[in-house]
């Protein structure tokens, strides 16, 4: 019995402690050959690259993705910052160069305001839709329930003893 209740701590233990641990852990996607010897411009391009998304996971960051085209991105990342670009040109070259699906938070002008209000815009629309019918069903006749005839309760009848 003492070994079972040991486990069962042991297990519910370290089920406490595996989500801390890897929740605080450091993103390992950074090659050793990519940071920048500055660190003040290393620290730029850390935080520049959590604003970026991987092109081939979906909705991850550059800075966490160990996908070879988020690799190319960290280094043209780099590259920029290095030549001299301020945050927003770099992200501006990045995003002429790859579209606006690189951004992690695309932003909310031209046509991605349509996207932006989609879904406010969906629930107006089923909030409307929905208390369309309750009116409705509110003002639809109401049925007459009617007493069975003889027939129909010996039928019934029936139809309950077999």
């Amino acid at each position: 019995m003492r070994p079972l209740v040991l486990s069962l701590l042991l297990t519910l233990v370290l089920a406490g402690i595996t989500p801390v641990v890897v929740g605080t852990s450091p993103a390992w996607a950074v090659q050793p050959d990519e940071v920048l010897d500055d660190p003040a411009l290393e620290a730029r391009a850390r935080e520049l690259s959590k604003v970026l998304r991987c092109l081939v996971c979906r909705n991850e960051s550059i800075d966490e993705s160990n996908a070879g085209l988020a690799r190319d991105l960290r280094l043209l990342l780099r590259e920029r910052l290095v030549a001299g670009d301020s945050d927003a040109a770099a992200i501006a070259y990045i995003v002429d160069r790859y579209g606006e699906y690189v951004l992690l938070r695309p932003t909310a002008t031209g046509s991605n305001w349509l996207l932006w209000a989609a879904g406010p815009l969906m629930l107006l629309l089923a909030g409307g839709v929905g208390w369309g019918y309750l009116r409705k069903r509110a003002r639809a006749p109401k049925t007459q329930e009617t007493e069975l005839n003889e027939a129909e309760k010996e039928r019934l009848r029936q139809i309950l003893d077999e």
